[in-house]
């Protein structure tokens, strides 16, 4: 287009001239449409009024090395000086938008200083500390656990399983198009309380409550069972997750690792420390800790040996339910310390939130329990405003590489609209005992007029929380 313009203009056909011109229009091309797809999905609403749950995959790797690797370097780079802006929201005001969710891929040709791409590793250290993406994925850890593969996950954390039985026709394995069935998610802190710390009943009581899950994940597949594929073309027909006839039924693709079915479990602190009366970061708790997680996974190979659905063990997101479970934990088991004294139950595997653990610390311990977690996992560590400390993210991010699969910094990124205040915008009590947002400068708690960015179960929410869940983000401690 350069050259046939000049042409006819009469302008000089110079090699040099027409590169340049040539490469401005490109980064002016990848710039208008980064921007496209971030503002189209943004402002793309589903019917219940929230942003579509979309993650965005950035793995050089994915592409053979040279030109075109290069150009998605180019792309990646944009996206993630496009999210460090952030959007502008309805008064003009530059905030941290949820999603697109942003997972950015660790590897050898990233992580180290000399690294060709590095630089796209220090822009992302950058763009973590001022809007707390993109998250981290280790090539080196997850090959190690996925069989040589490296792959995203869907939404905040839900991993498909290698499935030897799903291949490319090129022979790798096949993850794109593939989908989940649903969750079922069992109270383990329940299970505990259940069993008044007598270890034999825990276990029975355990397998009891297994079997009911199994049961509720079978009421979701048998229900899908007989859908025919005209209810979601765009699923079933065109291509997103199958290429199906018009009136076909997606049966087949319920079976034989096609898609997943995930039992997730919730409340791993908890349930050690009334089953030990210790974290499950104590040796002892621990060691109890992997054998109710190697449990669920046998539970899983049971089920799938015996129907050929792939079951996977799966660190619920818990979203509102953490409070949900804790009432529910209350009313029938009454106030335990260190057990049901909170209005919220931990995430999965997670160190509870207000135990003293150093960053790195937590990372390698956790690291163990994303192995029992193939269905689904997320760690993070909750750290304080890291804008003026770039070398310590990037510190963070070689430690991830060498020992965890995924990871995810927790910084702050909030802003007041009364006083322009740009900080962290704290959780106090009102006269009433109630939680509220309050702007330490001005001292604004009108939720109408701030914004504030926290992440929650994996993901960025930004439309706050029950009373639960804020608590919980209240009772955070900083692991760096």
């Amino acid at each position: 287009m350069v050259i046939e313009e000049r042409k006819e203009c009469g302008e000089d056909l110079n090699d040099e001239i027409i590169d340049k011109i040539t490469e401005k229009r490109l980064l002016s091309e990848v710039k208008s449409g980064i921007q496209t797809i971030q503002y189209q999905l943004i402002t793309l609403m589903t019917c219940n009024g929230q942003t579509p749950f979309v993650t965005m995959f950035m793995y050089l790797d994915e592409v053979e090395d040279g030109q075109i690797r290069d150009d998605l370097a180019l792309i990646i780079q944009e996206v993630m000086i496009q999210r460090m802006a952030g959007v502008k929201n309805e008064k003009g005001v530059w905030v941290t938008p949820a999603f697109p969710k942003l997972i950015y891929v660790l590897d050898e040709d990233n992580i180290h200083e000399d690294s060709k791409y590095y630089y796209l590793t220090e822009l992302a250290a950058k763009c973590t500390a001022k809007r707390m993406v993109p998250d981290y994925i280790s090539a080196k850890i997850m090959k190690e656990l996925k069989q040589g593969n490296v792959y995203t996950c869907m939404g905040c954390r839900s991993f498909l399983t290698v499935e030897e039985s799903q291949k490319n026709p090129d022979g790798s394995h096949k993850f794109y198009g593939r989908f989940n069935q649903g969750v079922v998610t069992i109270n383990l802190v329940d299970v505990a309380c259940s069993s008044y710390g007598d270890m034999d009943k825990f276990w029975e009581i355990l397998d009891e409550r297994l079997e009911l899950c199994h049961r509720a994940l079978r009421c979701r597949h048998e229900r899908l069972l007989g859908t025919v594929s005209d209810v979601a073309p765009i699923l079933w027909q065109h291509g997103a997750l199958a290429r199906l006839q018009k009136g076909e039924k997606i049966d087949e693709l319920l079976y034989n690792g096609y898609s997943t079915i995930s039992l997730g479990y919730a409340g791993l602190y908890e349930m050690c420390y009334r089953m030990l009366g210790v974290s499950h970061t104590d040796p002892m708790g621990k060691e109890f800790a992997l054998k109710v997680m190697q449990r669920l996974n046998d539970k899983c190979a049971e089920w799938k040996a015996a129907e050929n659905i792939s079951y996977s063990v799966y660190g619920t997101p818990m979203e509102s339910t953490t409070y949900k479970f804790a009432k529910a934990l209350q009313k029938r088991f009454g106030i335990i310390k260190g057990v049901t004294d909170k209005n919220y139950i931990t995430n999965s595997y997670h160190v509870h939130v207000t135990e003293e653990i150093d960053a790195f610390d937590k990372l390698k311990f956790e690291s163990d329990f994303q192995k029992l977690s193939p269905g689904g996992a997320i760690s993070y560590i909750e750290v304080p405003d890291m804008q003026q400390n770039i070398p310590a993210v990037l510190s963070v991010m070689k430690f991830i590489y060498d020992n965890i699969m995924y990871a995810e910094l927790n910084t702050k990124s909030d802003y007041c609209e009364v006083c322009g205040y740009d900080g962290e915008i704290n959780i106090v009590e009102d006269s009433a005992g109630k939680l509220v947002w309050e702007c330490p400068n001005c001292g604004n708690r009108d939720q109408e007029r701030m914004s504030v960015a926290r992440r929650t179960c994996g993901y960025i929410g930004t439309q706050f929380w029950n009373q639960g869940r804020t608590q919980e983000i209240k009772d955070r401690v900083l692991h760096l």
